[in-house]
Protein backbone atom coordinates (compact mmCIF):
# COMPACT_ATOMS: atom_id res chain seq x y z
CA UNK A 1 0.00 0.00 0.00
CA UNK A 2 2.87 2.36 0.83
CA UNK A 3 4.44 1.67 -2.56
CA UNK A 4 1.14 2.41 -4.30
CA UNK A 5 0.79 5.82 -2.66
CA UNK A 6 4.49 6.55 -3.12
CA UNK A 7 3.89 6.08 -6.85
CA UNK A 8 0.99 8.56 -6.63
CA UNK A 9 3.30 11.03 -4.84
CA UNK A 10 6.03 10.68 -7.46
CA UNK A 11 3.71 11.19 -10.42
CA UNK A 12 1.96 14.11 -8.69
CA UNK A 13 5.30 15.79 -8.20
CA UNK A 14 6.34 15.13 -11.80
CA UNK A 15 3.05 16.49 -13.20
CA UNK A 16 3.28 19.63 -11.07
CA UNK A 17 6.90 20.29 -12.09
CA UNK A 18 6.04 19.70 -15.75
CA UNK A 19 3.29 22.32 -15.56
CA UNK A 20 5.45 25.04 -14.02
CA UNK A 21 8.24 24.35 -16.50
CA UNK A 22 5.87 24.75 -19.45
CA UNK A 23 5.51 28.46 -20.28
CA UNK A 24 2.53 27.83 -22.53
CA UNK A 25 0.76 25.87 -19.79
CA UNK A 26 1.42 28.68 -17.30
CA UNK A 27 0.01 31.23 -19.74
CA UNK A 28 -3.25 29.36 -20.38
CA UNK A 29 -3.57 28.05 -16.82
CA UNK A 30 -2.82 31.24 -14.88
CA UNK A 31 -2.32 34.31 -17.07
CA UNK A 32 -5.16 33.71 -19.53
CA UNK A 33 -7.87 33.64 -16.80
CA UNK A 34 -6.32 36.85 -15.40
CA UNK A 35 -6.86 38.56 -18.77
CA UNK A 36 -10.55 37.64 -18.57
CA UNK A 37 -10.63 38.90 -14.99
CA UNK A 38 -9.34 42.33 -15.99
CA UNK A 39 -11.61 42.58 -19.04
CA UNK A 40 -14.86 41.48 -17.39
CA UNK A 41 -13.95 43.15 -14.10
CA UNK A 42 -13.60 46.49 -15.89
CA UNK A 43 -16.92 45.96 -17.65
CA UNK A 44 -18.65 45.05 -14.39
CA UNK A 45 -17.33 48.17 -12.76
CA UNK A 46 -19.03 50.34 -15.36
CA UNK A 47 -22.15 52.44 -15.01
CA UNK A 48 -24.50 49.62 -15.90
CA UNK A 49 -26.65 51.50 -18.41
CA UNK A 50 -29.56 53.93 -18.17
CA UNK A 51 -32.28 51.62 -16.87
CA UNK A 52 -32.92 50.39 -13.35
CA UNK A 53 -34.21 47.03 -12.20
CA UNK A 54 -36.93 47.63 -9.63
CA UNK A 55 -39.79 45.88 -7.87
CA UNK A 56 -43.01 47.71 -7.00
CA UNK A 57 -44.67 46.55 -3.78
CA UNK A 58 -48.17 48.03 -3.75
CA UNK A 59 -49.96 47.65 -0.41
CA UNK A 60 -52.76 50.05 -1.40
CA UNK A 61 -56.03 49.07 -3.04
CA UNK A 62 -56.85 52.62 -4.20
CA UNK A 63 -57.51 53.23 -7.88
CA UNK A 64 -54.84 55.93 -7.95
CA UNK A 65 -52.20 53.51 -6.62
CA UNK A 66 -53.04 51.02 -9.35
CA UNK A 67 -52.87 53.75 -11.99
CA UNK A 68 -49.55 54.98 -10.63
CA UNK A 69 -48.07 51.45 -10.70
CA UNK A 70 -49.18 51.09 -14.33
CA UNK A 71 -47.52 54.42 -15.10
CA UNK A 72 -44.22 53.31 -13.57
CA UNK A 73 -44.33 50.01 -15.47
CA UNK A 74 -44.59 51.95 -18.73
CA UNK A 75 -41.61 54.13 -17.85
CA UNK A 76 -38.66 52.99 -19.99
CA UNK A 77 -36.21 53.99 -17.27
CA UNK A 78 -37.45 51.12 -15.10
CA UNK A 79 -37.34 47.40 -15.68
CA UNK A 80 -40.08 46.26 -13.33
CA UNK A 81 -39.98 42.67 -12.07
CA UNK A 82 -43.69 41.87 -11.90
CA UNK A 83 -43.10 38.47 -10.30
CA UNK A 84 -42.07 40.04 -6.98
CA UNK A 85 -45.01 40.66 -4.65
CA UNK A 86 -43.45 40.87 -1.17
CA UNK A 87 -40.80 43.06 0.43
CA UNK A 88 -38.86 40.05 1.72
CA UNK A 89 -38.54 38.64 -1.79
CA UNK A 90 -37.44 42.02 -3.11
CA UNK A 91 -34.82 42.40 -0.36
CA UNK A 92 -33.44 38.94 -1.11
CA UNK A 93 -33.04 39.84 -4.78
CA UNK A 94 -31.48 43.18 -3.86
CA UNK A 95 -28.92 41.31 -1.74
CA UNK A 96 -28.02 39.27 -4.83
CA UNK A 97 -27.88 42.34 -7.09
CA UNK A 98 -30.88 41.14 -9.07
CA UNK A 99 -32.64 44.43 -8.24
CA UNK A 100 -31.40 48.00 -7.88
CA UNK A 101 -34.18 48.95 -5.46
CA UNK A 102 -37.81 48.42 -4.55
CA UNK A 103 -40.59 51.02 -4.58
CA UNK A 104 -43.07 50.57 -1.75
CA UNK A 105 -46.55 52.13 -1.79
CA UNK A 106 -48.13 52.00 1.70
CA UNK A 107 -51.73 50.97 2.39
CA UNK A 108 -52.98 54.59 2.58
CA UNK A 109 -51.33 55.66 -0.68
CA UNK A 110 -53.90 57.48 -2.85
CA UNK A 111 -56.54 57.60 -0.12
CA UNK A 112 -58.18 60.46 1.77
CA UNK A 113 -57.01 60.32 5.37
CA UNK A 114 -57.55 62.61 8.37
CA UNK A 115 -59.04 66.05 7.82
CA UNK A 116 -57.67 66.44 4.30
CA UNK A 117 -60.32 66.68 1.57
CA UNK A 118 -57.85 65.29 -0.97
CA UNK A 119 -55.93 62.00 -1.30
CA UNK A 120 -52.31 61.81 -0.17
CA UNK A 121 -49.49 59.32 -0.07
CA UNK A 122 -45.77 58.84 0.38
CA UNK A 123 -43.85 56.33 -1.72
CA UNK A 124 -40.67 54.79 -0.34
CA UNK A 125 -37.61 53.80 -2.35
CA UNK A 126 -35.53 51.15 -0.57
CA UNK A 127 -31.94 50.37 -1.59
CA UNK A 128 -28.73 48.90 -0.16
CA UNK A 129 -25.58 50.73 0.92
CA UNK A 130 -23.36 49.88 -2.05
CA UNK A 131 -26.21 50.64 -4.47
CA UNK A 132 -26.95 54.07 -3.00
CA UNK A 133 -26.20 55.93 -6.25
CA UNK A 134 -28.92 54.01 -8.09
CA UNK A 135 -31.28 54.38 -5.11
CA UNK A 136 -30.85 58.15 -4.93
CA UNK A 137 -31.33 58.44 -8.69
CA UNK A 138 -34.51 56.34 -8.59
CA UNK A 139 -35.81 58.47 -5.71
CA UNK A 140 -35.19 61.59 -7.78
CA UNK A 141 -37.00 60.08 -10.78
CA UNK A 142 -40.01 59.12 -8.65
CA UNK A 143 -40.08 62.60 -7.15
CA UNK A 144 -40.03 64.12 -10.61
CA UNK A 145 -42.89 61.87 -11.77
CA UNK A 146 -45.02 63.15 -8.90
CA UNK A 147 -44.57 66.83 -9.73
CA UNK A 148 -47.20 66.88 -12.48
CA UNK A 149 -49.60 64.96 -10.25
CA UNK A 150 -49.06 67.39 -7.39
CA UNK A 151 -49.51 70.51 -9.52
CA UNK A 152 -52.69 69.04 -10.95
CA UNK A 153 -53.89 68.49 -7.38
CA UNK A 154 -53.02 72.08 -6.47
CA UNK A 155 -55.17 73.38 -9.32
CA UNK A 156 -58.02 70.98 -8.53
CA UNK A 157 -58.09 71.92 -4.86
CA UNK A 158 -57.20 75.61 -5.18
CA UNK A 159 -60.01 76.56 -2.81
CA UNK A 160 -58.66 74.34 -0.04
CA UNK A 161 -55.61 74.59 2.13
CA UNK A 162 -53.54 72.62 -0.41
CA UNK A 163 -50.53 74.51 -1.73
CA UNK A 164 -47.18 73.81 -3.30
CA UNK A 165 -45.65 74.06 0.19
CA UNK A 166 -47.43 70.85 1.21
CA UNK A 167 -47.74 68.57 -1.80
CA UNK A 168 -50.00 65.57 -1.20
CA UNK A 169 -47.72 63.03 -2.88
CA UNK A 170 -44.12 62.71 -1.76
CA UNK A 171 -41.29 60.18 -1.89
CA UNK A 172 -38.62 59.22 0.59
CA UNK A 173 -35.50 57.09 0.26
CA UNK A 174 -34.46 54.41 2.74
CA UNK A 175 -30.98 52.92 2.74
CA UNK A 176 -30.68 49.48 4.30
CA UNK A 177 -27.73 48.89 6.63
CA UNK A 178 -26.39 46.08 4.46
CA UNK A 179 -24.49 45.59 1.26
CA UNK A 180 -25.76 43.78 -1.79
CA UNK A 181 -23.69 41.86 -4.30
CA UNK A 182 -22.13 43.94 -7.01
CA UNK A 183 -21.93 43.07 -10.68
CA UNK A 184 -18.27 42.18 -10.16
CA UNK A 185 -19.21 39.68 -7.43
CA UNK A 186 -21.22 37.73 -10.00
CA UNK A 187 -18.51 38.13 -12.60
CA UNK A 188 -15.73 36.98 -10.27
CA UNK A 189 -17.50 33.75 -9.26
CA UNK A 190 -18.07 32.98 -12.94
CA UNK A 191 -14.46 33.67 -13.83
CA UNK A 192 -13.28 31.32 -11.11
CA UNK A 193 -15.52 28.69 -12.72
CA UNK A 194 -13.98 29.52 -16.10
CA UNK A 195 -10.49 29.03 -14.66
CA UNK A 196 -11.48 25.70 -13.10
CA UNK A 197 -12.83 24.53 -16.46
CA UNK A 198 -9.59 25.55 -18.18
CA UNK A 199 -7.44 23.65 -15.70
CA UNK A 200 -9.74 20.67 -15.22
CA UNK A 201 -10.81 19.97 -18.79
CA UNK A 202 -8.45 21.59 -21.27
CA UNK A 203 -5.41 20.55 -19.23
CA UNK A 204 -5.87 16.75 -19.53
CA UNK A 205 -7.44 17.09 -22.99
CA UNK A 206 -4.27 18.74 -24.28
CA UNK A 207 -1.77 16.58 -22.36
CA UNK A 208 -3.17 13.03 -22.71
CA UNK A 209 -3.34 12.85 -26.53
CA UNK A 210 0.21 14.23 -26.71
CA UNK A 211 1.47 11.60 -24.27
CA UNK A 212 -0.25 8.90 -26.33
CA UNK A 213 1.25 10.28 -29.51
CA UNK A 214 4.73 10.15 -28.01
CA UNK A 215 4.12 6.61 -26.72
CA UNK A 216 4.71 7.63 -23.09
CA UNK A 217 1.41 6.22 -21.81
CA UNK A 218 2.06 2.96 -23.68
CA UNK A 219 5.37 2.57 -21.91
CA UNK A 220 3.77 3.40 -18.56
CA UNK A 221 1.20 0.68 -19.23
CA UNK A 222 4.02 -1.91 -19.27
CA UNK A 223 4.89 -0.94 -15.67
CA UNK A 224 2.92 -1.89 -12.52
CA UNK A 225 1.28 1.56 -12.63
CA UNK A 226 -2.50 1.32 -12.21
CA UNK A 227 -5.10 3.62 -13.76
CA UNK A 228 -6.33 4.76 -10.34
CA UNK A 229 -2.78 5.73 -9.36
CA UNK A 230 -2.31 7.73 -12.52
CA UNK A 231 -5.68 9.44 -12.09
CA UNK A 232 -5.05 10.17 -8.41
CA UNK A 233 -1.66 11.72 -9.14
CA UNK A 234 -3.25 13.88 -11.83
CA UNK A 235 -5.99 14.97 -9.43
CA UNK A 236 -3.42 15.93 -6.76
CA UNK A 237 -1.18 17.86 -9.14
CA UNK A 238 -4.08 19.67 -10.85
CA UNK A 239 -5.55 20.59 -7.46
CA UNK A 240 -2.24 22.17 -6.44
CA UNK A 241 -1.93 24.01 -9.75
CA UNK A 242 -5.57 25.09 -9.53
CA UNK A 243 -5.17 26.54 -6.03
CA UNK A 244 -2.12 28.52 -7.20
CA UNK A 245 -4.03 29.89 -10.20
CA UNK A 246 -7.13 30.74 -8.17
CA UNK A 247 -5.03 32.32 -5.42
CA UNK A 248 -3.54 34.70 -7.99
CA UNK A 249 -7.05 35.60 -9.18
CA UNK A 250 -8.18 36.25 -5.60
CA UNK A 251 -5.14 38.47 -5.00
CA UNK A 252 -5.90 40.55 -8.09
CA UNK A 253 -9.62 40.77 -7.29
CA UNK A 254 -8.91 41.90 -3.71
CA UNK A 255 -6.29 44.51 -4.60
CA UNK A 256 -7.55 45.84 -7.94
CA UNK A 257 -11.33 45.37 -7.86
CA UNK A 258 -11.91 45.61 -4.08
CA UNK A 259 -13.60 42.25 -3.78
CA UNK A 260 -15.21 41.87 -0.37
CA UNK A 261 -14.76 38.25 0.76
CA UNK A 262 -17.48 37.53 3.33
CA UNK A 263 -17.12 33.76 3.64
CA UNK A 264 -14.62 31.67 5.59
CA UNK A 265 -11.37 30.99 3.75
CA UNK A 266 -11.27 27.36 4.87
CA UNK A 267 -14.70 26.75 3.33
CA UNK A 268 -13.58 28.50 0.17
CA UNK A 269 -10.46 26.33 -0.20
CA UNK A 270 -12.31 23.07 0.50
CA UNK A 271 -15.07 23.89 -1.97
CA UNK A 272 -12.60 24.96 -4.67
CA UNK A 273 -10.62 21.71 -4.32
CA UNK A 274 -13.80 19.64 -4.51
CA UNK A 275 -14.91 21.60 -7.58
CA UNK A 276 -11.55 21.10 -9.30
CA UNK A 277 -11.72 17.35 -8.66
CA UNK A 278 -15.23 17.08 -10.13
CA UNK A 279 -14.54 19.14 -13.25
CA UNK A 280 -11.18 17.41 -13.72
CA UNK A 281 -13.06 14.13 -14.13
CA UNK A 282 -14.54 15.47 -17.37
CA UNK A 283 -11.06 16.24 -18.68
CA UNK A 284 -9.81 12.79 -17.66
CA UNK A 285 -12.72 11.13 -19.45
CA UNK A 286 -12.29 13.10 -22.69
CA UNK A 287 -8.49 13.05 -22.70
CA UNK A 288 -8.30 9.40 -21.63
CA UNK A 289 -10.67 8.27 -24.38
CA UNK A 290 -9.29 10.38 -27.24
CA UNK A 291 -6.55 8.89 -29.38
CA UNK A 292 -5.36 12.24 -30.69
CA UNK A 293 -6.06 16.00 -30.73
CA UNK A 294 -8.54 15.67 -33.61
CA UNK A 295 -10.83 13.62 -31.40
CA UNK A 296 -10.20 15.54 -28.18
CA UNK A 297 -10.69 19.12 -29.39
CA UNK A 298 -14.22 18.92 -30.86
CA UNK A 299 -15.50 16.70 -28.05
CA UNK A 300 -14.17 19.03 -25.35
CA UNK A 301 -15.72 22.04 -27.10
CA UNK A 302 -19.10 20.29 -27.28
CA UNK A 303 -18.96 19.68 -23.54
CA UNK A 304 -17.38 22.96 -22.38
CA UNK A 305 -19.14 25.72 -24.31
CA UNK A 306 -22.72 24.88 -23.25
CA UNK A 307 -21.55 24.88 -19.62
CA UNK A 308 -19.72 28.20 -19.98
CA UNK A 309 -22.72 29.99 -21.48
CA UNK A 310 -25.50 28.34 -19.44
CA UNK A 311 -23.94 28.05 -15.98
CA UNK A 312 -23.58 31.77 -15.23
CA UNK A 313 -19.90 32.07 -16.15
CA UNK A 314 -20.07 35.42 -17.94
CA UNK A 315 -23.53 36.73 -16.95
CA UNK A 316 -26.07 35.92 -14.21
CA UNK A 317 -28.42 33.01 -14.87
CA UNK A 318 -31.43 34.98 -13.62
CA UNK A 319 -31.30 36.91 -16.91
CA UNK A 320 -32.15 33.69 -18.77
CA UNK A 321 -35.70 32.43 -19.45
CA UNK A 322 -37.05 30.36 -16.57
CA UNK A 323 -37.05 27.09 -18.54
CA UNK A 324 -33.39 27.58 -19.48
CA UNK A 325 -32.50 28.27 -15.84
CA UNK A 326 -34.13 24.96 -14.92
CA UNK A 327 -32.08 23.10 -17.53
CA UNK A 328 -28.83 24.80 -16.48
CA UNK A 329 -29.44 23.88 -12.81
CA UNK A 330 -28.24 20.34 -13.54
CA UNK A 331 -25.01 21.17 -15.39
CA UNK A 332 -21.89 20.28 -13.36
CA UNK A 333 -20.46 23.80 -13.59
CA UNK A 334 -23.62 25.48 -12.22
CA UNK A 335 -23.26 24.28 -8.59
CA UNK A 336 -19.56 25.19 -8.77
CA UNK A 337 -20.24 28.83 -9.66
CA UNK A 338 -23.28 29.12 -7.39
CA UNK A 339 -21.37 27.59 -4.49
CA UNK A 340 -18.39 29.91 -4.95
CA UNK A 341 -20.68 32.94 -5.04
CA UNK A 342 -22.64 31.82 -1.98
CA UNK A 343 -19.49 31.29 0.12
CA UNK A 344 -17.33 34.18 -1.08
CA UNK A 345 -19.90 36.96 -1.34
CA UNK A 346 -22.88 35.81 0.74
CA UNK A 347 -20.97 34.35 3.67
CA UNK A 348 -22.58 30.90 3.63
CA UNK A 349 -20.72 27.88 4.98
CA UNK A 350 -20.42 24.36 3.58
CA UNK A 351 -23.33 23.06 5.66
CA UNK A 352 -25.62 25.52 3.84
CA UNK A 353 -24.54 24.30 0.41
CA UNK A 354 -26.31 20.94 0.61
CA UNK A 355 -27.94 21.03 -2.87
CA UNK A 356 -24.74 22.20 -4.58
CA UNK A 357 -22.52 19.64 -2.83
CA UNK A 358 -25.02 16.83 -3.45
CA UNK A 359 -25.22 17.61 -7.17
CA UNK A 360 -21.43 17.80 -7.43
CA UNK A 361 -21.12 14.46 -5.61
CA UNK A 362 -23.54 12.81 -8.04
CA UNK A 363 -21.66 14.24 -11.02
CA UNK A 364 -18.32 13.12 -9.55
CA UNK A 365 -19.50 9.50 -9.29
CA UNK A 366 -20.93 9.51 -12.82
CA UNK A 367 -17.96 11.28 -14.41
CA UNK A 368 -15.25 9.14 -12.81
CA UNK A 369 -17.06 5.90 -13.60
CA UNK A 370 -17.08 7.00 -17.24
CA UNK A 371 -13.43 8.15 -17.05
CA UNK A 372 -12.23 4.78 -15.72
CA UNK A 373 -14.22 2.85 -18.30
CA UNK A 374 -13.15 4.81 -21.38
CA UNK A 375 -9.49 5.40 -20.50
CA UNK A 376 -7.02 4.08 -23.08
CA UNK A 377 -3.26 3.90 -22.67
CA UNK A 378 -2.72 4.38 -26.40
Amino acid sequence: MKKAFFTVYVFSRLNTKRFFRDRLAIFFGILFPLIFLFVFGSISGGSGGTSFRVAIINHSDSSFAKQYVAQLEKNKVFKVDKTITTEDTAKAKMDRNQLDSMIVLPADFGKITGANPYPTGQAKVVYTQNNSTAGITITSIIESSMKDINWHMVLSYSGSSLSHAAFPYTVTGEQLNENSLTAFDYTFAGLLGFSIVGLGIFGPVNVFPELKKQGILRRLHTTPLKVWQYFTSTVVSQSIIGLVSLSVMFAVALTVFNLNVVGDWFDIVVFLIFSIIVILGIGLAIGGWSKNERQAAPLSNIVVFPMLFLSGTFFPRFLMPHWLQTVSDYLPLTPVIDGIRMIVTEGKNLSELGPQLALLAVWMVIIYIIAFRVFRWE
